[in-house]
């Protein structure tokens, strides 16, 4: 199985691949299912912000694409721009939908350049589930 800082060692290869010309905030995600696969994804910008699509979103939509029927167990996020690069609100809402009623969790690089780990139910206590 994939440890932590693998995991964040791929998001931060999927950041290098980010399409980020408007704010230059590059992200890096990589989605780990217990099947043992894994999924990278990265920011992709529009001139039309509400258009583009985020690292964790990218990452998720890729392992749907290929036919993911694994549970996700954790999500790492990485962006050279900052420590502590938290998925946004509604990446949290995603990873939420995709858990599956598992407690995700997910990964960022630490101030001191370590892991963070928190589960997605503390990063979105009341998420909306069905």
């Amino acid at each position: 199985m994939i440890d932590n800082y693998q995991l964040l060692e791929y998001a931060k290869e999927a950041s290098h691949n980010a399409y980020a010309p408007y704010s230059n905030f590059k992200v890096g995600a990589c989605a780990l299912y217990d099947s043992g696969n894994y999924y990278k994804g990265c920011n992709v910008e529009n001139s039309s912000y509400g258009l583009s699509l985020c690292a964790e979103r990218n990452a998720l939509s890729t392992a749907i694409a290929a036919g993911e029927q694994g549970k996700l167990i954790k999500l790492a996020v990485f962006s050279e721009n900052t420590k502590m690069c938290t998925p946004c609100g509604a990446c949290r809402q995603w990873i939420a939908e995709f858990s599956k009623g598992h407690n995700v969790e997910v990964i960022m690089e630490s101030q001191d350049s370590h892991c963070a780990i928190y589960s997605i139910n503390e990063l979105l206590p009341l998420g909306f589930n069905l």
